[in-house]
């Protein structure tokens, strides 16, 4: 199931601070945080380093600077340093539902799956979260990877009666109906996904091709690995349809 198909959430507004040195500061690092994120989005990732060094500077108790910093050092694969990001801005605000689902979602990404859904369950303990539509696609993702597919069925399924048309939650109800052996379930929600104005990222593409060779439809087959060749040459999933898998 794919791994990282789950956009990530800052939640910067309305943040509660711990020992701030006073509203100037406070100010400071809230808006050098928020500029970090955009170029977070961006993938301008020294730049949003740099904001977030000036954000700390301001105010070195500013919590969401350490989680928007863990998800910049988590995608430059500084693994140590992100997980320490991610637990100094819980320490610093523990009620945040959205550090949460990040923190979960780094430790399923690093095969921690089974320790991401205790985080997935405390960001969705709190009854102020703004999207918990998200929170359970990503558990849904990661009850996966741990061994649990019905109980990742459930959250999938949670998901969309949160935001019925979410993709994420779409294509992981797809991967799950395929690894359970109903091709036509799995073809069903894939139809389903692409209906939102997505693409198929080289995971899916893999997965429609698999989809479509069991049920027996070449053509269908054929021209999924065409675009998976194509638009993704040098991914795993290319290489692992050029080797017959």
């Amino acid at each position: 199931m794919k791994s990282g198909m789950v956009l990530f959430i800052f939640l910067l507004a309305g943040c509660a601070t711990h020992g701030a040195t006073d509203e100037r500061d406070r100010n400071i690092a809230a808006s050098h945080t928020e500029l970090a994120a955009s170029y977070f989005e961006r993938g301008q990732y020294s730049i949003a380093l740099q904001e977030l060094g000036v954000a700390l500077q301001a105010d070195d108790s500013y919590a969401p600077a350490y989680n928007v910093r863990g998800l910049v050092r988590m995608t430059l694969r500084e693994d140590k340093q992100a997980e320490a990001d991610f637990r100094r801005s819980l320490k610093l605000e523990p009620a945040n539902a959205g550090a949460y689902n990040n923190y979960g979602w780094f430790l399923c990404q690093r095969g921690r799956a089974k320790e991401s859904l205790q985080q997935f369950r405390k960001a969705l303990a709190n009854p102020l979260y703004g999207t918990p539509d998200l929170a359970n696609a990503n558990a849904g993702i990661c009850a996966y990877k741990a061994g649990d597919p019905a109980l990742a069925e459930t959250y999938l399924q949670r998901a969309l009666i949160l935001h019925p048309e979410m993709p994420e939650a779409l294509a992981g109800l797809a991967a799950l109906a395929y690894g359970n052996g109903n091709p036509a379930a799995a073809k069903s929600w894939l139809l389903r996904y692409l209906r939102t104005g997505r693409e198929l990222d080289a995971e899916q593409l893999l997965l429609a091709v698999r989809i479509e060779r069991q049920l027996g439809d070449r053509n269908a087959s054929a021209s999924f690995a065409l675009q998976l060749r194509k638009r993704f040459p040098d991914s795993p999933e290319a290489q692992l349809l050029q080797s017959g898998e």
